[in-house]
């Protein structure tokens, strides 16, 4: 009789563990949500098993607990995973200095040879000689807590793709519509007065700098590159904003003085004090010879007059744009174009390179490349080849934008 009933125990001891095993395997299978199957697990674990008390803290970015089933609320935060729990490897009892009052029974849960989870289990019914039944089922709980728990950090990891696959994608149409707003060479105006050609390449996907070029009536034309501080979306966001403002202000007959204040309140007023944008922005009328610019602390373009071979730099006139709410001096320079040039304008990712000599090359290889007489789109390409931009420079970490223009007085 006694070997029957021992048998039965067996019996059915083993069909509630398979019942339990189908039981969350097909909540696994069914993609029932993290917060169901820890739900299912507690079930199991405190009404089948008669465990009054169970914690599980995971490790996802950080230690956090996941689950408190009968513990004191406050214990949660008075535990540190790192000090107190990471030493055991294996399940623990009390008698074994787990050292956490109302902890009876650890049992680290590992994936992939890393710590994943804890679970800590306390207030358990014990049988005759102070045995518990939990105590006969640890192999059981083992398995069904690392089921669960890898489960459960399977999800976070599937939701982490797919917020990431979103954010891609995101970023892939932000790119896709910021080229829009960069112009295409075959669109920059292009005659026998000016010729006008660009090279962008952002470090990210989506970037911080611009450069256009704009025909303003039959005699000038107006061009500018700029660059944000800072990378990524915002600074994309706000150069697009820039860029409609610039675009909807610059004309043939505003003076630049004015084109650069109201620039500078459109940036502040989009901003917020936390970007600001350096600008070179420039008119030339083909008919004086005259270029006229603003400097707004960018990076000073080159110009190469082709026939006498002297080269200038167009310095800054006054801080960039949205640094201040109002800018205190702004000046506009003048220079006067007396025979067919090239001029050079371009963003910190280029002159901040670092040449063979370990020196950042500022506008050194640009003055090596323009100074001839060929054209100036060629140059820039060759430029470019040699500094192995934008795909062999292991010391390319930002924007590269440049923006070239031949300017060739009438005869």
């Amino acid at each position: 009789m006694h070997e029957n009933n021992t048998s039965a125990d067996r019996f059915h001891r083993s069909k509630f563990k398979l019942d339990s095993l189908l039981e969350i395997t097909l909540s696994i299978n069914a993609n029932l949500p993290a917060k169901a199957l820890l739900s299912k697990y507690e079930s199991i674990l405190r009404t089948n098993l008669g465990i009054g008390k169970i914690m599980i803290f995971k490790h996802s970015t950080r230690w956090e607990c996941i689950l408190n089933g009968g513990f004191p609320a406050e214990l949660e935060s008075k535990i540190d995973v790192e000090s107190q729990l990471l030493r055991f490897t294996d399940i623990a009892t009390r008698n074994e200095g787990i050292g956490i009052g109302g902890v009876e029974i650890l049992i680290p849960v590992y994936n992939n040879d890393m710590p994943l989870a804890f679970v800590l289990i306390g207030d358990i019914e014990e049988e005759g000689e102070l045995v518990s039944p939990v105590i006969k089922h640890l192999n059981f709980v083992q398995t069904i807590s690392s089921i669960i728990l890898v489960a459960i950090e399977n999800i976070r990891l599937s939701n982490e793709n797919l917020r990431q696959e979103a954010l891609r994608k995101e970023l892939e149409l932000a790119a896709r519509m910021q080229m829009m707003l960069i112009p295409d060479n075959k669109t920059m105006p292009s005659d026998r007065y000016i010729r006008a050609h660009g090279f962008y390449h952002p470090h990210f996907e989506v970037g911080g700098d611009y450069y256009d070029c704009i025909k303003l009536s039959d005699t000038k034309t107006g061009f500018c590159i700029a660059d944000v501080s800072g990378k990524g979306i915002s600074a994309a966001l706000l150069m697009s904003n820039f860029q409609a403002g610039l675009r909807a202000l610059f004309t043939s007959e505003i003076d630049l003085t004015v084109l650069v204040r109201k620039l500078n309140s459109l940036v502040v007023a989009n901003a917020s004090g936390e970007k600001f944008i350096t600008l070179f922005v420039a008119r030339y009328d083909c008919e004086s010879g005259m270029l006229e610019y603003v400097n707004a602390g960018h990076n000073p373009p080159v110009i190469y007059d082709t026939v006498t071979g002297e080269i200038i730099h167009l310095n800054s006139l006054c801080v960039g744009i949205g640094m201040l709410d109002e800018i205190p001096a702004v000046r506009t320079g003048m220079v006067m174009i007396a025979n067919d040039s090239k001029i050079v304008c371009y963003t910190d990712g280029l002159s901040d390179l670092k040449g063979d000599d370990g020196k950042e090359i500022l506008t050194k290889e640009i003055i090596n490349h323009i100074s001839n007489t060929l054209p100036v789109e060629r140059n820039i390409g060759e430029m470019l080849e040699k500094l192995g931009i934008p795909d062999n420079n292991p010391f390319l970490f930002d924007d590269v934008s440049i923006l070239s223009l031949e300017l060739f007085r009438q005869s």
